[in-house]
């Protein structure tokens, strides 16, 4: 049995959440860093049991419209738990220590850990069509506006080519769309 479809509304709101990179380093720039932070997202998406209606993840930060089902703060904790330990693991076990010393944060007892976010995550409810349409084409303009794509499915880590219904064969993170019952 398939699940039902939202309407977005007042009553069952979308999430429209930016998480932005520790001093805004450019964490994402290269393919498998990009690649690492989908197969993660995917994996949040799963254990912590929300939706994923658009998504981009630019050089130093990341925009995802979600579902209301499950609270932001606790999707937020999923993403970026899920991002940065993969991200973190992948730095240690490369050996990449310069990159290492940048998200690195002192502990209470004189020990490192390290952060890949900041600390500040920012949430937006989005309680109806027009509001989620709107924050769905920001999300996709965005490496349009940063210069970093001539247009919005040229970026490859982006949503942006299943909405315009040309999705490659590899996308690199699939998307709810067909779980959003549209007015229009």
């Amino acid at each position: 049995m398939r699940p039902p479809k939202l309407h977005i509304s007042k009553d069952t709101p979308a999430y429209y959440l930016t998480s932005v990179t520790k001093d805004r380093l450019p964490v994402f720039q290269n393919t498998q860093m990009a690649h690492l932070a989908c197969d993660a997202l995917n994996d949040a998406r799963r254990s912590g049991g929300f939706l994923i209606f658009a998504y981009v993840v630019m050089l130093d930060h990341l925009h995802l419209v979600t579902d209301s089902l499950v609270k932001s703060k606790d999707i937020h904790r999923f993403v970026n738990g899920n991002i940065s330990r993969k991200v973190i693991d992948h730095l240690k076990e490369k050996g990449h220590t310069e990159s290492l010393r940048k998200l690195r944060i002192a502990e209470r007892d004189g020990n490192w850990k390290y952060s890949l976010w900041q600390h500040h995550p920012d949430t937006r409810l989005l309680w109806s069509e027009q509001m989620l349409w709107q924050r769905i084409q920001y999300t996709h303009l965005n490496p349009v506006r940063a210069g970093l794509a001539d247009h919005p499915d040229d970026w490859q880590w982006s949503s942006a080519r299943i909405f315009h219904g040309r999705p490659n064969e590899n996308e690199p993170l699939a998307v709810d769309l067909d779980r959003i019952e549209w007015r229009r």
